[in-house]
Order: structure tokens, then sequence, then C-alpha cells
């Protein structure tokens, strides 16, 4: 991925998405999180699910000063033109009846649609409800989410090590995640699902988070987007001025732009 704008600049885009970010739960990239929102203004911040882990909070107390700084960076914005709108996901499903309220300038949807600068009309949902395991099943839900929690552990020892050796941040749950059949195809099935709602509702396209795997692709034409998380790979969805979308993983433009600065 290029390098858009040098780090010491903020760059203008029309929208964000960003999902699953997870505040009050150890894994969270909240300090990347925070220097992606300082570098980009935008007219309208979807939240796309998932953004507090109110399932963590309701096992342990965690919330540092970063987890705290993240909500008020949101709420700064959307008191100074920026539109920001709330989808709720599982891990903070309660906030789903308040669908319509305002709180502090942001509005809670549970779903809504978008309209792109090119015209474009995605459909703009968390996805959970799109998951057999999670909608079957909550129990073998939160029994999963327990190994996650494990796993994302591990990857910070992982990484802690990989940054005394001077190699870049790596995501151990995202290579298993994609390298595990069953994973690839519970992946296949939840897009194919996702876009198939979005068929039904007559949209363009179709915008979600969930799986934490960022994507763009085109499934029955639909024009399917996964905005990743901020967990393991740290993404957002950008609209560009002109409607055209990207995929921004921010610990890559990090590094790069690190490169540079040493190459410089």
């Amino acid at each position: 991925m290029q390098v858009p704008f040098s780090l010491e600049e903020t760059v203008k885009v029309r929208s964000v998405w960003i999902s699953d970010v997870h505040l009050g739960f150890r894994g969270c990239s909240a300090v990347y999180l925070l220097d992606f929102l300082h570098h980009v203004e935008c007219d309208y911040l979807y939240l796309v699910g998932d953004i507090i882990d109110i399932w963590e909070m309701n096992k342990r107390v965690f919330w540092p000063q970063a987890h705290n700084n993240v909500i008020r960076t949101i709420l700064g914005k959307a008191k100074h033109n920026t539109e920001v709108v709330y989808i709720p996901g599982n891990h903070d499903e309660m906030l789903r009846d308040f669908d319509g309220a305002v709180l502090g300038n942001v509005e809670i949807k549970n779903e809504t649609i978008h309209t792109t600068a090119n015209g474009k009309k995605p459909l703009i949902i968390h996805g959970n409800e799109f998951d057999g395991v999670v909608k079957c099943s909550p129990l073998i839900a939160k029994i999963g989410s327990r190994l996650y929690d494990y796993l994302l552990r591990a990857n910070r020892w992982v990484n802690f090590v990989r940054r005394k050796l001077g190699f870049p941040y790596w995501s151990l749950a995202a290579f298993l995640k994609h390298k595990v059949k069953n994973a690839v195809q519970y992946i296949s099935n939840f897009e194919e699902a996702v876009a198939h709602e979005a068929a039904r509702q007559k949209v363009d396209g179709v915008v979600c988070g969930h799986i934490h795997r960022a994507e763009i692709t085109r499934l029955h034409e639909i024009d399917y987007f996964n905005c990743g998380d901020w967990v393991e790979s740290c993404t957002a969805l950008i609209e560009r001025p002109d409607g055209s979308m990207e995929i921004m993983k921010w610990t890559d433009i990090i590094n790069e732009a690190n490169l540079l600065t040493k190459a410089a």
C-alpha cells in the first residue's frame, strides 16, 4: 500500500467506516486508532458495531486513558462538522434499544443507507445477524470469544518480540484465520449472506464488520465492503471525495512511513 499522505499532515476524505474497535478489551489497538483519527478529516464517520465491548466489560473492567481518548476524539468530531452514526453490533447490542436516538451528537441506528459522492447506495450493518453461530447459539459465540481472547494475548507477546527484533506489526490471529479451512468457509458464507441481504433491500452494496477481515469485492452484482477491525488488522474503509472506496491499513502506513523516514 502506498502512503497517501505525510504523517505530519491530515488527509481529507468524504466518509470513514470503522468497526470492531472493542474498547474495554485488552486487545484493542486504541493507540493506533487514535493516531488514525487524528490524521483523517471526514464529513461522515460510521461506527459499524462492536465499538465498545460490553461483553468484556461485564467480565472485568479495563479502560485505560487511550480508550477514553478515542471516545473524546469521536465526540469532538461529532461536535465539529462530522456526521457520526453508530450502528450497534453484538458486543454492544444493548445500544440497539436506542435506535433513532441522538447522544452527544452521535446518532444511533440499527442499520442505515449511505449515499456516496458518485450516487451509490450501500447498506450499512454490523453483520452479526447473519452469523449463524451468534444468531443460533449466543453461548457458543461467547465461548469462541474467550478462545479468541487467548489468541490475541499471544499475539501481543509475538509482536513484543518482533518489535525488539526490529520487525513491523503482524497479526497472528489474522494469519491463522486465513489458513484454517473452516474459517475460510465461514468467511465466505458470511459474505454471501450479507450480500444477499443487500440485494433483497435493492441497494448497490453493503458495508459491514463483525468478522475482523477487511475486504472489498463484488458478489452477485453487489459491492461488498468490510471495514475490518482495530484489534488484529487496524483497518478502516474510506470514501474518497470522488466516491471511490478504499481500505486503509493504518499499521502498514505507519511502517512504510517509518521506512521512508529512515531512508531519507
